[in-house]
């Protein structure tokens, strides 16, 4: 896509500023750094949320624990992204922010909803003022609350939308393919974590491993946010 024409020069470099066909192009070029970014997974099911990324390693040369895109916002709820991941940890820590100003304010622990609201919000804010630029960064936050298992996906524009199945960044157009597809046969966690990793698997050369996923569950059970370890991701993967 063109955005770059002369016509389009001015409305391209100001964020403030409507084109004539109604678009924020800066908007754009955010969803554009998303769309280039690692690809992360969320899939719910009645018995919790199933959170899980591709790992991308530009050097071999990088200690493996130092590479984090499922990040733990409060003890029920978590977020995998996909973009910038300096954005993203901006946004992370907004995140637990607003859970710890719930929590003080409230006595009890904010709902995965108005969560992804207020990040919605926060990120939408960043489209309004000058000398500033959208978030380059999607947060694919999934939990556990008294409405039970909840996925959400916010982008750059402050728009967020609630998914059964979910595929953010570079290979989400394949991955959600398959998760519309397969998405009826999930019954059980352990469904959702199967066609999570097959999906994912499907776009990544060689497939699915320990080494090049990171994943973290919130089971409906406990309502507990926790990362899964290599060994038992090991365990869900299909023996070749």
């Amino acid at each position: 896509m063109a955005f770059m024409t002369e016509g389009a020069m001015g409305y391209d470099r100001a964020i403030t500023v409507f084109s004539p066909d109604g678009k924020l192009y800066q908007v754009e070029y955010a969803e554009r750094a998303i769309e280039k970014g690692a690809t992360a997974v969320g899939v719910k099911c009645g018995e919790g949320v199933v959170l899980l990324v591709e790992k991308r390693f530009v050097s071999p040369l990088i200690e493996p624990r130092s590479y984090e895109k499922i990040f733990r916002i409060d003890d029920h709820v978590g977020t995998a992204t996909s973009g910038l991941i300096g954005d993203a940890r901006v946004l992370v820590d907004r995140a637990r922010l607003d859970c710890q100003i719930f929590r003080l304010t409230y006595g009890e622990a904010i709902g995965v909803e108005e969560l992804a609201k207020k990040i919605g919000d926060f990120k939408q804010m960043y489209t309004q003022y000058g000398g500033i630029r959208p978030f380059g960064a999607s947060l694919l936050i999934g939990g556990v609350d008294h409405d039970g298992p909840q996925v959400y996906v916010t982008h750059p524009s402050g728009a967020l939308y609630e998914f059964k199945a979910k595929a953010i960044g570079q290979n989400n157009k394949a991955v959600n393919d398959v998760l519309e597809k397969r998405y009826s046969s999930v019954g059980s966690l352990d469904d959702a974590i199967s066609l999570s990793l097959e999906a994912l698997g499907g776009t990544i050369e060689g497939g699915a491993t320990r080494e090049n996923v990171e994943m973290a569950l919130i089971r409906t059970e406990t309502g507990k946010f926790e990362k899964v370890p290599d060994e038992v991701i090991q365990k869900y993967l299909p023996r070749k």
